[in-house]
């Protein structure tokens, strides 16, 4: 018996022992091939001279021998703009890749693409070729690239941690007015986009007037800062609006929040306005604060605008003039809207919405909050006038009220036919709202904040298209007329 579980025992050793030294030996035929994770990769519209994401193909041996591919290589060569790792190894060309049988390895891409002076998308192509046993597989590579004005920083303010990077709108420190798109910088008809690293700042004196249609995209931690006695005059219009986003442009990032700072408004001018804008993804869509002198003018206008998907909050005010008519400000991770420190702000058809869903989901913070105080200074609302308002999202209650000291009664102080969920607005301050019911928003994670028929925001408004609110008597898409007695309440009729 013994000498039977001997010899089984040899005749197994044996059989594995070929096993692996067929699995061990090159495959060195022909005709053998490896496989790919897919036969083409296809990159997103990219900026000139800004990097790509990565992507990645699997490359697979799925014969049972392992097989060396003699070379990896981009076909164009050094000339090529893809860049490419394979398993570990970065180069134009990596020689003699051993794949295990029935293994893989990764190879990871990136592009770069350089300037062409082109409004339209590029294409950039190329291959990865696998010379395997003296045949040859590929794959193709293929990115889409656009030329922009890219604004570098080229100054630096010095602040108690470090240093904060900025350049201006213009060099000339005179009044000046300098206008993105429409024939602007690059004649006759310049719209290509505006990529701003670091702070672009629209220094005192100075004007900004953007037209319709204009891309604006921040890398990383910038932001357009609208410094004091500044201007910024945002002209888009419906179907046409001027965005502000981040640079990145890929799949991946398209609906990514925290890619950019904010747009910051200083005090100094009355004519800072905002129309038909579409402000997302960065950390602060808006913010309008005192910096140095609260007895100058503080005054910003928002009009048919839509900010969402920010990491912190959509808007912001510190002490500062907001009116603001038309405007969808949703999905946040904190507030949609904190207009703090008191100041004068007047809401008329907005809709503040916050469903916000991602990274963790959205924090303890209502929708909106509302207070006059900065910890032991208080200040007034000369006004807080909310008409024909939403104030609804995916918390019990959506509206933080934290008002030290009561407003004048000589002021305007109210909430007035507005679909509200909360309990907190009660009293004078109140009038004609409806509380608790569904504003029936038609896709909330796709952001389509229009109302269903049967919303409870439906035909609950009232007249405030005279003075002194003087409003167009249209919604948000400037199409659909407010119906002038029962108007529905919020952007969309």
């Amino acid at each position: 018996m013994n000498r039977q579980i001997i010899l089984l025992i040899s005749t197994l050793c044996l059989f594995f022992s070929f096993i692996s030294c067929k699995k061990d030996k090159l495959l060195t035929d022909p005709s053998a091939r490896v496989s790919f994770s897919q036969d083409s990769v296809l990159f997103d519209t990219v900026f000139t001279t800004i990097g790509s994401a990565t992507r990645q193909i699997r490359v697979r041996n799925l014969n049972s021998q392992k097989i060396n591919i003699s070379s990896v290589r981009l076909e164009q060569g050094s000339s090529s703009q893809f860049i490419m790792n394979v398993d570990g190894v970065s180069g134009k060309e990596v020689t003699n890749v051993e794949i295990l049988a029935n293994d893989s390895v990764f190879i990871f891409i990136q592009v770069n693409v350089n300037p062409n002076y082109a409004l339209s998308p590029l294409i950039i192509q190329d291959k990865i070729l696998f010379d395997v046993n003296g045949s040859q597989q590929s794959v193709a590579l293929e990115a889409w690239g656009q030329d922009a004005h890219y604004h570098y920083p080229n100054k630096a303010i010095q602040y108690q941690t470090g240093f904060l990077p900025y350049s201006t709108v213009s060099s000339l420190t005179t009044a000046v007015t300098v206008t993105w798109g429409g024939g602007a910088l690059g004649q006759p008809d310049d719209n290509k986009p505006h990529v701003i690293y670091g702070w672009l700042v629209v220094d005192s004196l100075q004007k900004l007037v953007i037209n319709p249609g204009v891309k604006v995209y921040f890398h990383q931690n910038a932001g357009l800062w609208v410094y004091r006695y500044g201007t910024l005059q945002v002209n888009g219009a419906f179907g046409n609006e001027v965005t502000f986003q981040g640079d990145r442009r890929e799949a991946d990032y398209a609906d990514l929040p925290g890619q950019w700072d904010r747009i910051w408004i200083n005090e100094g001018h009355t004519d800072n306005y905002i129309n038909y804008a579409i402000i997302k993804n960065g950390f602060i869509g808006l913010q309008a604060d005192i910096l140095l002198n609260a007895s100058q003018p503080t005054k910003v206008k928002l009009t048919n605008t839509i900010i969402k998907n920010c990491s912190k909050w959509g808007l912001y005010t510190s002490f500062f003039n907001i009116w603001a008519a038309n405007n969808v400000i949703s999905n946040c991770k904190e507030y949609c809207a904190a207009i703090t420190n008191g100041g004068n702000a007047v809401f008329l058809h907005n809709t503040f919405a916050n469903y916000f869903n991602k990274d963790g989901g959205r924090g303890t913070q209502p929708c909106v909050h509302l207070d006059n105080f900065d910890g032991t200074n208080i200040s007034q609302y000369d006004s807080l006038y909310f008409g024909n308002c939403i104030i609804d999202g995916s918390a019990g209650n959506e509206l933080e009220f934290d008002v030290k000291t009561p407003t004048s009664p000589t002021k305007i102080f109210q909430f007035n036919s507005c679909l509200l969920k909360t309990s907190v607005i009660t009293g004078t301050t109140s009038v004609n709202n409806v509380y608790n019911q569904s504003a029936q928003f038609v896709d909330v994670v796709n952001y389509n904040f229009q109302i269903g028929s049967t919303s409870a925001a439906k035909a609950i408004g009232t007249n405030i298209y005279q003075t002194p609110y003087p409003i167009t008597q249209k919604d948000i898409t400037g199409l659909i007329p407010r119906d002038p007695l029962h108007p529905s309440a919020g952007a969309y009729e």
